[in-house]
């Protein structure tokens, strides 16, 4: 038998197993209380940490109704957008309108298991622990979406663990609070992604100018990397980078199988295509944007104007704007081109040309206006030279883009037309160059300033609005700024104030010196006519459309001073731009062209005060109406004048489509000189409505309707030129162009023609056009005829016939485009006589001496010529058309 001793090593093994178990049994419980009390301590820690940032843990209900920033955007009443304005540029998308494979994209990049999570990701949270402790730095935040969602919106992006602590409590709690779709659209909306983007549809349209729905799988890759370098990965800025961070989300769509390995070979193959892309503007409208912005800020602040998503739909046609901004441009050029050239930019060389990289570095410097690119002369032989733009293109001027050039030596003079193009310029020069629509030419930025606003009758909407040549060369707007000389546009007004008294349109004034002048101002204050012709008594409707200026003057007299004064007050005319002496009935009033527009509409829509607008209403960032505008509206029965604007819903918009639909039907009953009129239109049932709002009357329908016919004369003059009475109004050249008779304007001149307009109109629209210089004290002058011009040019002093009239004739004639002409219905109490041309008198013959006037019943003459008082060419006109103003 073996027996164990204490010093046999038989003995110590077993013991040494017992001592080594005590111990082991002993620090497992060591090791399992240290776990639980640690675990208990982590509990503690969390809660404590929690009820730490408890306090300062916003509400996460609030992004149920989170306000994104939104820029402020401009549209045209059909929906074109004119303008936008804010820092941030967003736009808006709701979750279903992202394409899947960018949600992959974004997923696969910043947060794969996104929809399996509760908002914090402990394997990424692991990850970036083990991170901090082998290399001590926080290069990994392991952050979800939801995280980057609530520290987004309500944390600051600092490195600290107190700002980690709240945004793992906020993504907890805005999981409870919102569903996974609602979290990532707001991911997906506010992300900024560079260039003053924020969200993935404003991305889109920044790089590359399309809609999410239209975007490439390079290009979703593009736009899913950029949320976490938006500047260092931007495809524009770097775009190494930006191809390198797309190519990896790539990667990443395909090791999660979102994407074949054939599509992610071409992919990221694909070269980068991003540019930036400013804001689609539809419509370049830059006055009624500017306009829009200010009442935005004045009614809402600036803060939410700019911020809070709001859209504004003005009354501007975009079709209409576009032409009313071709004719006022290819006006002002005209104006421009017949006083002359007056030489280069600069003469970049004399004797040796530059390089060719040094002129377009030089070009490139000069910015483009309204059309108008500089260029550099190369070459000059015979009657054509060759320059080169800011874009390295060779560009030929054929003689027909040249000729016009004749030296420019003042307002009112020209030299004589060149002959060759050498005669113009030489190479080295610095020009401006356009092209006109049909072929390029030379050109230069005018110096003329121009502007106009055209209205839809019976609610005042303003169509078109132009307030100069060019925005960016003067941000003035002279629509609603400029304050002008009225010139003979005033007539309309005051002939209308004496028809209301008792004259009529075959009424006879004296065309004849005024012997007893006005010394109201001081001074004695003589009229006379221009030119100074006098041709006796003469007919109202005569003396309207030649705008002669003593019979102006002899109407006010007979109305008297302070009642023509109170009817231009009711037609919308300042008082205090009002003079209070007889230099009133020539215009020596100064007004803005809106206001213009405003009073002529009141002939347009049979004598109401319509007041203009141009918003039509506004809506927030969810397209909910806020704002709508109710104008007040013309009827044809009288109506009591009404508060100014109120924001109420509006019927007008189905209504005025209602009209527009319907056609008028009259009966004309023409029984001895007598017409009898009716008049059923959608008008009367707008006018029944309501909620209706109504616009003042201003002067009766009736007299509304013979100055409108009056007008018509301006245009179309009167007489029979085959039998030698006929005779031209001021604006014959309208009639050359527009070949309507249910057109009716008047042109306007001030002294020393510092001020021309035309102003006129017909049932549909009315349009006023002025064309000066913004230096009030500078004269348009007058331009010699050009051997070389062609054979309708314009030539002799400025007037408003031949200043202004061609602009607005130009925008008439494609404005009225494609539309019937109205009839002439004259509304009841107008009766029509048969009259003696040169007494205005009742007459029993029937020709060429005699022609049917209108007259308001009851006021038409009485008394028959006798054959002693007739004389049928007391008014010819033998005075050359171009001298009336």
């Amino acid at each position: 038998m073996f027996y164990f001793t204490k010093n046999s090593p038989a003995y110590i093994l077993p013991l040494l197993f017992v001592i080594f178990w005590n111990y082991r049994v002993k620090w497992f419980k060591r090791l399992l209380i240290a776990f639980f009390s640690l675990s208990l301590l982590g509990i503690a820690a969390i809660a404590a940490a929690y009820f730490y940032v408890l306090p300062d843990l916003p509400d996460v209900n609030s992004l149920k109704t989170v306000q994104l920033q939104t820029p402020l955007r401009i549209y045209s009443r059909d929906g074109k957008l004119i303008s936008q304005f804010g820092e941030k540029r967003r736009i808006p998308v709701e979750y279903e309108e992202v394409p899947a494979q960018l949600i992959n994209a974004v997923l696969d990049t910043e947060d794969a298991r996104f929809f399996e999570h509760n908002g914090i990701d402990p394997i990424g949270i692991i990850r970036a622990a083990l991170i901090l402790v082998t290399t001590g730095k926080k290069s990994q935040g392991a952050s979800t979406i939801t995280q980057q969602v609530a520290r987004g919106f309500f944390l600051s992006n600092e490195k600290t663990y107190i700002r980690k602590v709240k945004e793992i409590f906020l993504a907890l709690k805005i999981e409870k609070a919102l569903s996974k779709k609602e979290i990532l659209a707001l991911y997906l909306n506010r992300s900024f992604l560079g260039n003053r983007a924020y969200g993935v549809g404003a991305a889109a349209q920044v790089y590359y100018g399309k809609e999410l729905s239209q975007l490439t799988l390079p290009e979703m890759a593009m736009i899913a990397g950029l949320p976490q370098a938006p500047s260092a990965a931007n495809p524009i800025r770097n775009q190494s980078r930006a191809i390198a961070r797309r190519n990896w989300v790539l990667s990443r769509m395909l090791e999660k199988r979102n994407i074949t390995q054939a599509e992610y070979q071409e992919a990221i193959s694909s070269p980068s295509t991003a540019k930036y892309h400013g804001a689609e503007i539809d419509l370049y409208a830059p006055y009624v944007s500017e306009m829009a912005r200010d009442y935005m800020i004045q009614k809402y602040g600036e803060e939410a104007a700019y911020t809070n998503g709001y859209n504004v739909y003005t009354t501007i046609s975009s079709d209409l704007q576009l032409m009313a901004q071709e004719s006022l441009r290819d006006n002002v050029f005209a104006y421009d081109q017949r006083h002359g050239f007056r030489g280069p930019v600069a003469e970049l060389w004399t004797d040796t040309p530059l390089e060719h990289d040094e002129i377009i570095a030089i070009l490139k410097r000069t910015s483009s206006m309204q059309g108008i690119m500089p260029a550099a002369v190369i070459s000059v032989k015979d009657q054509q030279a060759q320059v080169i733009d800011d874009k390295g293109e060779l560009i030929t001027l054929e003689w027909k883009g040249l000729k016009w050039a004749r030296k420019f030596i003042s307002d009112k003079r020209q030299s004589l037309p060149p002959k060759q193009a050498s005669d113009i310029l030489t190479a080295g020069q610095q020009v401006w160059i356009r092209h006109n629509g049909k072929h390029w030419q030379l050109s230069q930025i005018p110096q003329v300033s121009s502007a106009t606003v055209s209205l839809e009758p019976h609610d005042g909407a303003i169509k078109t609005l132009v307030g100069g040549f060019s925005f960016s060369q003067s941000q003035f707007n002279r629509v609603t700024q400029a304050k002008r000389q009225l010139g003979s546009n005033i007539k309309p007004f005051i002939y209308a104030a004496a028809l209301e008294k008792d004259y009529t349109l075959a009424t006879l004034i004296n065309n004849a010196p005024i012997n007893k002048p006005d010394t109201r101002q001081g001074t004695a204050w003589r009229p006379k006519n221009s030119p100074d012709i006098y041709g006796g008594p003469t007919r109202l409707r005569v003396g309207l459309a030649q705008s002669i200026n003593v019979m102006s003057v002899r109407a006010m007299r007979h109305t008297g001073l302070d009642d023509t004064i109170k009817k231009l007050i009711q037609f919308g005319f300042d008082p205090n731009d009002l003079p209070r002496n007889e230099s009133l009935a020539l215009g020596s009033p100064s007004v803005t062209p809106l206001q213009v527009a405003t009073a002529f509409n009141s002939f347009a829509n049979g004598g109401y005060l319509v007041e203009p607008y141009f918003i039509d209403h506004v809506t927030d960032s969810y397209d909910n109406t806020i704002e709508q505008t109710i104008p007040a509206i013309a009827c044809s029965k009288p109506a009591p004048s009404v508060e100014d604007d109120v924001v109420i819903e509006d019927p007008f918009a189905a209504m005025a489509e209602e009209f527009s639909q319907q056609t008028p039907e009259a009966s004309v009953d023409t029984l001895d000189g007598e017409v009898e009129a009716t008049s059923i239109t959608a008008e009367q049932n707008i006018c029944s409505n309501p909620q209706a709002r109504f616009a003042k009357r201003v002067v009766s329908e009736q007299t509304a309707f013979l100055i409108t016919e009056a007008l018509k004369s301006v245009i179309w003059g009167g007489g029979d030129w085959s039998k030698g009475t006929g005779w031209n109004g001021t604006a014959w050249r309208a009639s050359k162009l527009i070949k309507r008779h249910d057109i009716a304007g008047k042109t306007g001149t001030t002294n020393e023609s510092r001020d021309t307009w035309f102003s006129g109109f017909n049932p549909t629209l009315t349009a006023t056009f002025w064309v000066g210089f913004d230096d009030h004290g500078r004269q348009l002058g007058r331009s010699s005829w050009r051997a070389n011009g062609e054979p309708d040019q314009i030539s002799g002093a400025e007037a408003g016939a031949k200043t202004a009239g061609p602009g607005w004739n130009d925008y008439m004639n494609k404005a009225l485009s494609g539309t019937p002409e109205a009839s002439v219905i004259p509304p009841k109490g107008i009766v029509s006589a048969r009259i003696d041309l040169a007494t205005g008198k009742l007459t029993r013959k029937t020709d060429h001496t005699t022609e049917f006037e209108y007259f308001v019943e009851g006021t038409e003459p009485k008394e028959y010529v006798t054959e002693t008082q007739q004389s049928g060419d007391i008014f010819i006109d033998n005075v050359a058309e171009d001298l009336f103003q």
